[in-house]
């Protein structure tokens, strides 16, 4: 998903700001930072962008199955286990 320079610009504005005051941010993304390129395709202020937030910051990678893909394949199996335990209770009555 690619967005206007505008919106590369806003964030821009808000991280310097952030950066100049010497205030915490905290920000999540789930691209690195060699794709944000892709993000704002043609923003100038990328490069400066990335400076300024990886400066004076911790930066933490999280890497794992997301939980939102195993809670749902839990429902799947679930799901699945009652469908079959339905069916052996028609097939069991008949």
């Amino acid at each position: 998903m690619a967005y206007d320079t505008r919106y590369a610009d806003l964030l821009f504005e808000v991280v310097t700001r952030r950066y100049q005051l010497r205030r915490p941010l905290i920000l999540t993304t789930n691209r690195m930072f060699t794709e944000w390129n892709q993000v704002f395709p043609n923003a100038t202020c990328v490069v400066a962008l990335i400076d300024r937030l990886v400066h004076r910051s911790e930066i933490l990678s999280i890497d794992g199955q997301s939980y939102r893909l195993k809670e749902a394949k839990e429902r799947a199996a679930t799901r699945a286990a009652a469908r079959c335990a339905a069916k052996k209770s028609r097939t069991a009555s008949r």
